[in-house]
């Protein structure tokens, strides 16, 4: 099962607990990820692969992603040592202790 798959039933199963009042602490704790977002940076190389897989025309990505994650949609949950953002049909990856954004790419429909 891909990281895409992983992330819908992560979702999936996130919200369904949501609705049932039995979310735990360190699911959806968007607070941690959108106070830290001065912190938010990605590598050269992370530049390169978020513009190739998002088709993006712009040169400021950590600009880009942190306008997403700041959204009022933005889907964001923590699973393990990365932060997941699902936002506009893309899927955001920031590691959790660094902040550096490892990879952006379309979500499947």
């Amino acid at each position: 099962m891909g990281m895409r798959a992983d992330f819908h039933g992560l979702l999936e199963c996130n919200l369904n607990k949501k609705e049932s009042g039995q979310l735990s602490k360190g699911t959806l704790m968007k607070n941690e990820l959108l106070s830290n977002l001065n912190q938010l940076h990605t590598t050269e190389l992370g530049v390169a692969r978020i513009k190739r897989n998002l088709s993006l025309d712009t040169d400021d990505v950590v600009g880009w992603c942190k306008d997403k994650i700041s959204s009022a949609d933005a889907v964001i949950i923590r699973n393990g040592k990365n932060w997941y953002v699902n936002i506009d049909d893309c899927i955001i990856t920031v590691n959790a202790h660094s902040y550096t954004i490892i990879t952006a790419h379309k979500s499947k429909s």
